[in-house]
């Protein structure tokens, strides 16, 4: 199947909303959420798309902590478009984006019990630094970085 990756705006902000709430319940941002992050000026957001439909979003920020750093925010694939390479696609895509910007680093959390997504971050380099207890209010998270 055939994704063509581009930049998210906030056009696309009820389809957005609709794969949030499905890939994320409990934890998933609101739409006034996702509209700030779209709006932010430090946000870099990219849409992968199957023809005219939305098959998912990353949105990421840029920090400076000691390092200049990107920030993995959220990403999300709809169900449909799992196990296509959507969500890799997407990641390799904003990382070539925040590398251009300045930073060396990407860096995201993850709840310790998504292993799908846990083994995506993995297969691509990142490295797990610490548990985070409490992240998700009910369950533990995981800090990852990379070095770009």
């Amino acid at each position: 199947m055939d994704f063509q990756i581009e930049p998210a705006n906030i056009g696309f902000l009820d389809a957005l909303y609709l794969i949030e709430k499905q890939c994320f319940d409990v934890d998933a941002f609101t739409k006034r959420q996702i509209a700030y992050l779209l709006s932010d000026y430090s946000a870099i957001a990219l849409v992968a798309k199957a023809g005219p439909v939305i098959a998912g979003f990353i949105i990421a920020q840029m920090e400076t902590d000691s390092v200049d750093f990107g920030h993995i925010i959220t990403l999300n694939v709809a169900q449909v478009y799992r196990g296509k390479k959507v969500a890799t696609r997407m990641l390799e895509a904003i990382e070539v984006l925040i590398k251009l910007r300045g930073a060396d680093e990407c860096r995201l959390e993850v709840r310790e019990d998504n292993y799908a997504a846990i083994n995506l971050y993995t297969s691509l380099r990142y490295q797990c630094i610490c548990q985070l207890k409490g992240y998700y209010g009910s369950g533990h998270g995981l800090y990852f970085k990379k070095s770009l």
